[in-house]
């Protein structure tokens, strides 16, 4: 449980953390800045200092590190990767709190919320640990005459990784475990927004990890993003974030025809069926919708419900939004939404309702910027949001659901899929037969029935259309992060 004793800890780590990137095991401000970013606490717009602005220089030292790095690293054996890995484990559950606090004052994030994500990224870790010990291949064998043939599992070299502001640490973990299960070696760009917790984790983990298998590069993708894309020595970008993000690094790093890995935004659709437990889907939409603030890529946030429930639903959901507790997150485990990450995102919010109030949806509940300090944007609720329009088929990536109609089964799937991304649906009903139908027809990455945003360490979290390409969690990850080598032997004539 975070208290405000841990709070006050989180602020005083905070102050104190090295604000340097970290490289070859060790922090460095060496090699001069391109200036320095201000980090701000979106729920009160107080000041949480400045970090150094990286530069190409700083990427071309990293990389070297990860290279220098590589050849010991991958050469250990997966048991012994996963002693390191385990141990990085413990030391973030021995810090759950600190973490879920720093978490909360550098990206507003509700402490309930905060403290929930910090026990996935010591999953993460665990699992990995153990997968990449049971790496699986086809068997060994002669598949041409007189030919033994196996296939080697090996890494994919050095990885350069971009993390996004809305999960700092458990996107990050993403990332990590897999890719050092796998025998690579990293250079990690963390969002400039919030890389506190990514800061404090080397921090704490200087002693654990060898020198050079994990590089933290701070900046702005423009520069060290771009730097890292662009790299020879970076054989394979991952990167979770925007559409926008994503084209830029897929078409950098074609230059050097390096592999990419990309997780990108989503518009979830939320198909309610006239037979839906529709208490169940509201309480769960309360969370789904406006976890984060709605700052979720998978978040519940566009609902496509049949006509005869319609009114019901609404109404249950509007009281839901506004049952909400919005507030500062210092100000204890009551606060629900938090506020987003920042004015501009805030900004771009409301634009974006104002735009689809204009257009004839209709703002039943919030619709308003808050006059107070922060970032907030209250939880709001829109109907009669015509199909094909912005509101439908956008990503709003705030604490906005909107809500439209459907007659029809065949209806209900063609609006679901009527975008251009691929990341996650869910289907409402009590029809098993119907529930198969549109978890088959629906065209994401993860469908879920009668539940939304739960998500398992285990099982592949994978987008498609413009919602990327590339599996975070489960054994799929390790595949994308590793090379198959097919080596076949001559055996040779028989000696009598």
């Amino acid at each position: 449980m975070i208290t405000k004793d841990t709070l006050t800890e989180a602020a005083d780590r905070i102050a104190r953390v090295p604000r340097a990137h970290f490289i070859d095991g060790a922090f460095t401000t060496a090699g001069g800045d391109a200036g320095t970013i201000a980090l701000i606490n979106p729920a009160n717009e107080a000041s949480l200092g400045t970090i150094p602005s990286g530069t190409p220089a700083h990427v071309d030292a990293a990389v070297a590190a990860a290279r220098r790095a590589l050849p010991g690293w991958a050469g250990r054996t997966p048991a012994d990767r996963a002693e390191v890995l385990h141990a990085l484990a413990d030391v973030v559950d021995a810090n759950v709190d600190l973490l879920a606090a720093i978490e909360a004052i550098n990206g507003g994030k509700p402490l309930a919320a905060a403290s929930d994500e910090i026990p996935v990224v010591s999953d993460s870790l665990r699992f990995m640990a153990g997968a990449a010990r049971t790496a699986q291949a086809p068997a060994a064998g002669q598949y041409a005459e007189g030919h033994l043939s196996y296939v080697r599992r090996e890494p994919v070299g050095v990885v350069g990784a971009i993390t996004p502001w809305n999960y700092p640490l458990m996107m990050a973990a993403w990332k990590i475990a897999p890719v050092l299960a796998a025998g690579n070696t990293m250079v990690l760009k963390p969002s400039q927004l919030t890389p506190l917790t990514t800061l404090v984790l080397m921090e704490l983990a200087a002693d654990i990890l060898p020198a050079g298998v994990l590089n933290v590069v701070l900046g702005t993708g423009s520069i060290v993003g771009d730097a890292m894309s662009h790299h020879p020595g970076i054989d394979m970008m991952a990167l979770t974030g925007s559409v926008r993000s994503g084209q830029s690094v897929a078409e950098a790093a074609a230059a050097t025809v390096k592999r990419v890995h990309l997780e990108l935004g989503g518009k979830a659709p939320v198909v309610i069926f006239d037979d839906a437990d529709l208490d169940s889907a509201v309480e769960t939409l309360a969370v789904a919708g406006y976890v984060n603030a709605g700052q979720e890529c998978g978040a519940a946030t566009r609902v496509i419900c049949h006509e005869d429930v319609h009114d019901e639903f609404v109404a249950k959901l509007v009281r839901a939004a506004e049952a909400l507790t919005i507030g500062d997150p210092a100000e204890g485990e009551s606060i629900e939404l938090g506020p987003v990450i920042s004015a501009a995102q805030r900004d771009r919010i409301a634009a974006m309702v104002d735009r689809a109030r204009r257009d004839g949806a209709k703002v039943l509940t919030g619709g308003q910027v808050p006059d107070r300090a922060g970032y907030f944007y209250p939880p709001t609720v829109i109907t009669d949001v015509a199909a094909g329009s912005e509101m439908a088929r956008e990503e709003v990536f705030g604490p906005v659901i909107s809500v439209e109609r459907f007659t029809t089964e065949s209806e209900a799937i063609a609006k679901a899929n009527d975008v251009v991304y691929g990341l996650a649906a869910s289907v409402w009903t009590a029809d098993p037969g119907r529930m198969l139908r549109a978890v088959e027809q629906l065209d994401f990455g993860t469908v879920w029935a009668n539940s939304h945003l739960a998500v398992a360490t285990e099982m592949p979290w994978v987008g498609f259309g413009h919602s990327g390409y590339g599996r975070d969690n489960g054994t799929y990850a390790l595949d994308d992060y590793t090379r198959t080598k097919h080596v076949m032997l001559a055996m040779g004539a028989a000696r009598d």
